[in-house]
Parts: C-alpha cells; structure tokens; sequence
C-alpha cells in the first residue's frame, strides 16, 4: 500500500507537470502554468523521501536548501532581457542531472536489463550534450563568447568525436549486462569527456540568430534524457514529464526552424546566424534619418500605429518606455497594436515576456500570422531593436541567405520609423532592404532614449 501511495503521489506530478505545460502554452495561462508545475515538482520531491531504501537524508536535505536558495535569489535578480541566459542553464543544469544519474547507476557493481542499459546510456549521452551545449548557449547568449567558431573540417571532427563517444556506449552498455566486462570505470570518464566535448563543438559554430532554435533543441534533450533515467530508476513522474518534455520541446525546435525556413541540420551544421560571416550585400539607395521629434507628430496623428520589437529593445531594457508610449498614443485616440515574430529575441516568447513584464495586455499582442495582413492600413509601423524578422529580401530577394524566412511586413506600412544603434547589419550578416525603402526614415540612437524622446515629442503636439 505504502508503494501504491508514492506511484499514486508521482502519477498526480506528472499530470501537475501536464497541466502545467498546458497552462504556459498561452501567455494568458502562463503564470497559472508555472503555478501548477511548481506544485507538481513539490510533490514529487517530497514524495521521494518516502521511498523504501531511501538514504542520504541530510544531503538531500542540504542539496535542496543550498539549490533553493541559489534559485530563489537568482530568480529575483535576473533581469527578464536576462532570461534567456537562465533558461540555457536550467537546460542544461536538466541535461547534466540526467548525465549523473546514468553515471551512477553504471557505476554500480552487477549487471542490469538490457532496456536499463540501452536508455540508461542513452539519456547518459543526450544529457550531457544537452549540458555542455546549453553551457556554451548561455556564454554566447551572456557575451562571454564573442564570436562562432567555424573551421574546415569541423563537421567531420564533430561527427568522429560523437562516433566515439558512441562506439563508448556501446561497450557500457554491453558490459552492464554482463556480455562485456573490464575497465569500466575508464571507459565510462573517456566516455562522458567525449559526449561533453561534442556537446561543445557542435554548439560553438552556432550563431546568436540561431539561438531560439538552439535553446529548444536542447530544451527537448533534456526532457528526452530525463525520460529516459527515469524508465531506468523505475520512476513513473520521470517517465511522463520527460517525454512530455521533450516532446513539446521538438515540436516548438521544429516552429522555430520552420519560422526561420531552414532546417534543423541547416542551424546546426551551416554555422549560419554567425554574425559577420557574409559579404553584405549592395542595395540601392540610401538610409534616411529622422529626428524623434518627426517622428513623435507621426505618430500622434496616426489613427494606427503597429510596434515591432526586437532584441534591441531587450538590451536597452526600453520595454516600460515602449509601454508608455503605447498608452500615450492610445489616450489620444491611435489604436497601437504590438507584433511579434516568432523568432524575435533570443529564445521562444522573449518579446512576449518583456512585454508582459511591462505590463502590455495581452489583446494588444499579435503573432506574425494575425498582424501581417494590417500594415497596409497601419500610419506607422515603428521598427525597435528588429532587423532580419522585417527584411524583405526575405520575400523578395530569392538569392538572399534568409529568402523563405517569413517576416513581419514592415515595409508595407505607409510609413515605418527603425530605432536602431547604428548601421550595422542583423545576425544574418546581411543588408536590410527595409532601412532603404522610401517610406522607412531611421531614428538612431539607445531605443530607451529613443522611446523617452518620441514620449516627450508626443506629449507637445
């Protein structure tokens, strides 16, 4: 009975995760979301306690304390232009979790099922590609890696390094159901130094435009992995959430790739996103500047005005200056609509995050798919921080890298203002024929700044 009561308690967390996921598939449900799966991790910690056979009691205690406190104040501090750089390390923190539990039931004297070994190392593998990749995401995301590193031969030394680790595997697993035997211990450190190795020399090449598609490849990892120790340790909470996990994390690599109209071995294997590796291409014309006074009586006298943010405004941390704009324009009687694509930002839903940690109401929020067919009637479309998700070379251009990439059409608005730090070019390397259209003017300058500016010239017309 007392076993039936701790399945039950898992059970009960899965389906708490479940709900949980569920909830977070919609911003209008995703703080209720991150309730429930908070409640479900709860029960399934302290259910484990109850385990039959279960020791360590006090550092298990201890590990909970120290690992809840440093989350609890990292939680508070991390700035939300931040989050994606916590969200690479919980992936990866998940990948390396699942790793150690592998490394500890292979460490164990004695033989197991063959359906242990096989998942037990392969969730081994796949975590700790998952952890050491999610390392190097959140150092690029974080600037401590400046650049892509892209060399020639470098696929075929990642797929020799997997190979091995592979190969590796193999001789574990067979060794742990008793076909093989001698220097396991060795043979399982060479083992996971070459799957953490891989783990690094696949994500290195990896530009920071491909960051989304990254952050939720490994995101699925890590779900698969811990699926996969929990069929291993015989824990039906491990089992569900991972899959589920993992599953939702595949299906949202796979939106993200798709939104960027490129596969996922493309991301992967091409080193494209790698800022600075393409000659950038000729457009005619010229980029014309506005003062944000200009731009301000625009906008005032608009009766539509549809805002696009970008990375830009995640840095310059202008999303409440944004907010406040948008209210302003509002109050006068502008109807303000707010357009996200898909792959703004630097992981799934960042520009939804920010917005909505300034408050901006959730009707006011569009996705690509609802807003595209409204900036022919829009006034003004104002461009913040964005850059290759309005290109429209990817829809005009068939010789462009980007060409098939859907974007948010910018240029069709009658008239679009770009806020922008200078005239350089987007992750993808390349010239942005939006910069050049007669109806674009750019307003150079911090977008925070800027959008202070553009406040204070609304407020006197």
């Amino acid at each position: 009975m007392h076993d039936d009561l701790i399945q039950i308690a898992y059970i009960a967390a899965a389906v708490l995760f479940i709900l949980g996921l569920k909830g977070m598939s919609s911003p209008r449900t995703a703080r209720r979301g991150i309730v429930w799966a908070g409640v479900g991790m709860l029960v399934a910690t302290v259910i484990t306690f109850a385990t039959p056979g279960m020791g360590n009691y006090v550092w298990m205690t201890a590990a909970l304390v120290v690992g809840g406190a440093v989350a609890y104040v990292a939680a508070r501090r991390v700035a939300m232009t931040d989050m994606p750089q916590m969200v690479a390390i919980y992936n990866g923190m998940g990948g390396a979790s699942a790793a150690l539990i592998g490394a500890v039931e292979f460490m164990r004297p004695g033989t197991m099922p063959a359906s242990f070994a096989v998942l037990g190392i392969l969730g081994a593998l796949i975590g700790s590609v998952s952890f050491s990749g999610s390392m190097i995401a959140f150092a690029k995301l974080q600037g401590l890696i400046k650049k892509s590193f892209l060399f020639p031969g470098q696929n075929v030394l990642n797929l020799l390094v997997l190979a091995a680790g592979v190969a590796l595997a193999v001789v574990i697993a067979l060794q742990h159901t008793g076909n093989m035997g001698g220097g396991q211990m060795l043979i399982l450190i060479v083992f996971y130094a070459l799957v953490v190795l891989y783990g690094v020399l696949m994500t290195l090449p990896i530009g920071g435009a491909d960051m989304p598609v990254v952050i939720s490849l490994y995101n699925a990892l890590t779900g698969l992995a811990v699926g996969f120790e929990g069929y291993v340790l015989g824990n039906g909470a491990l089992i569900i959430a991972g899959i589920v996990v993992g599953a939702a994390g595949t299906l949202l690599t796979q939106l993200m790739a798709k939104a960027m109209n490129r596969s996922l071995g493309n991301v992967l294997f091409a080193g494209f996103g790698a800022a600075g590796g393409q000659e950038l291409e000729a457009i005619e014309g010229a980029m014309k500047e506005s003062s944000a006074d200009d731009a301000a009586v625009t906008l005032a006298f608009a009766q539509k005005v549809i805002i696009v943010p970008g990375y830009g405004m995640a840095v310059a941390q202008a999303q409440h200056k944004v907010w406040e704009l948008a209210k302003l324009l509002d109050e006068r009687g502008v109807q303000v609509k707010f357009a996200i694509h898909p792959v703004a930002g630097r992981m799934p839903g960042h520009m939804n995050v920010l917005l909505a940690e300034a408050g901006v109401p959730y009707d006011m929020i569009f996705d690509i798919d609802e807003i595209n067919g409204e900036f022919p009637t829009a006034d003004a479309a104002i461009v913040i921080g964005a850059n290759d998700v309005v290109n429209p070379s990817a829809r005009d251009d068939p010789a462009s890298p980007i060409y098939g990439m859907p974007i948010l059409d910018v240029d069709k608005a009658h008239q679009a203002f770009v806020i922008k730090r200078g005239r350089g070019a987007g992750f993808a390397g390349i010239e942005n024929k939006l910069f050049y259209a007669d109806n674009t003017r750019m307003v150079y300058g911090d977008a925070q700044d800027v959008a202070g500016k553009l406040i204070a010239g609304v407020k006197k017309v």
